[in-house]
């Protein structure tokens, strides 16, 4: 029934016999419906598109129905991954025998993550993050950040990297717009780091680190995914870096990717990382979180910086989730990228989207679940 209601709307066409870059869309949208055998995920995701009239659905999607999912959260906040690529391969992120990357024709462009982005900022989107795999190793990373921060509207344009050619391109990347950073790094000893992500480098991390505070970025946030048995004894050495420095570690909990061998023995839960912190140190005092943060934060008297805790496996925090995620092969929930080429205008676009948001489930699934759960590798969704 979806197939062949699409169809016949993709079929129509306007008196003056142009055909309308919507139907397009539901033609792409038919397509897509045919190869899965599933009524369900038809009427989940586009039964809009079969419930209204074509001749008076609305072109324009409001801010407050586009970005709103089913559960009344609005979404402020895309992250965008500009590459699959990246120049390590850390254990808990890509498998050792590597992944299999999406062909460059299949990705993203310049100007259609420019087009993407200018669509979520009008609608009501005031931050973007870019990702990857490793987004400084994509050529025109300056071009893109200058583009985006010209935005009207956007408020943070934010970057997470692994930090390997970070300095050197820091100060051209915060002429263009780029105001807000993390860094990853899971190890301060340079020879678990080389074993960590199979290269090296860790010298150039820290490189990173300490241009991005010379620079001003304040504060500067290091993300440490922890793991038992392979860095948990470093907790109170990363606590160490916000002692002289505007500097944010945030602790991680281990996730279960493709290929990263996710065992709940592995887990350090943010529990035990926090009674760490305060057995070694005094004054450790929890600040007031934003509704929308991921992050659980603390101070420590005497420390400039700040430490923080993600808690995705033990605390989930998706009631006040406001994070959509766009992948470098434009797929978000459904792709973006084949609708564009195929012609579909900004309106097309935004019905697109909105019925993706409201697609967006309340929750991930439990701890256990999540682990047996099929998933692509990190290297693809995205830090």
């Amino acid at each position: 029934m979806m197939r062949r209601c699409v169809s016949k709307l993709a079929r129509r066409r306007r008196s003056d016999g142009v055909v309308d870059t919507m139907k397009v869309g539901f033609q792409y949208l038919a397509n897509i419906s045919s190869s899965t055998s599933d009524r369900q995920r038809c009427s989940n995701m586009y039964a809009t598109s079969c419930a209204t009239n074509p001749d008076i659905l609305s072109r324009e999607t409001s801010s407050s129905e586009m970005l709103v999912d089913s559960f009344g959260r609005f979404h402020n906040y895309l992250r965008i991954s500009l590459t699959e690529r990246c120049n390590l391969r850390c254990q808990y992120c890509m498998p050792a025998e590597g992944v299999e990357l999406t062909p460059n024709s299949e990705l993203l462009s310049h100007d259609e993550i420019i087009r993407i982005a200018n669509i979520f900022v009008t609608s009501g989107v005031d931050k973007i993050r870019l990702t990857g795999g490793e987004p400084t190793i994509r050529k025109d990373i300056e071009d893109i950040c200058l583009h985006l921060s010209s935005l009207n509207g956007l408020k943070t344009l934010a970057m997470t990297t692994n930090g390997i050619v970070l300095s050197k391109k820091l100060p051209k990347l915060k002429e263009c717009g780029l105001n807000a950073l993390n860094i990853s790094l899971d190890t301060l000893v340079p020879a678990k780091f080389e074993f960590m992500t199979r290269r090296k480098g860790h010298s150039k991390v820290m490189e990173s680190i300490d241009a991005a505070v010379k620079l001003g970025y304040n504060p500067v946030k290091v993300n440490c995914v922890i793991m038992r048995g392979m860095n948990d004894d470093e907790i109170c050495n990363f606590v160490e870096l916000t002692r002289h420095k505007p500097i944010n570690v945030r602790f991680i909990e281990f996730m279960p990717f493709d290929g990263n061998v996710w065992n709940v023995k592995k887990l350090v839960p943010y529990a035990e990382m926090l009674d760490k912190v305060r057995q070694n140190y005094k004054g450790v005092e929890r600040l007031q979180d934003h509704p929308t943060n991921t992050a659980k934060n603390f101070r420590i008297d005497g420390h400039v910086g700040t430490i923080s805790f993600i808690t995705s496996m033990t605390e989930h925090f998706c009631a006040g989730c406001n994070r959509l995620r766009l992948l470098a092969d434009g797929n978000f929930k459904v792709s973006l990228r084949e609708p564009i080429r195929a012609g579909v205008d900004d309106a097309g676009l935004k019905e697109i989207i909105g019925a993706a948001v409201k697609r967006k489930k309340a929750k991930h699934a439990g701890m256990f679940d999540i682990a047996k759960t099929a998933n692509r590798p990190m290297i693809h969704i995205g830090g």
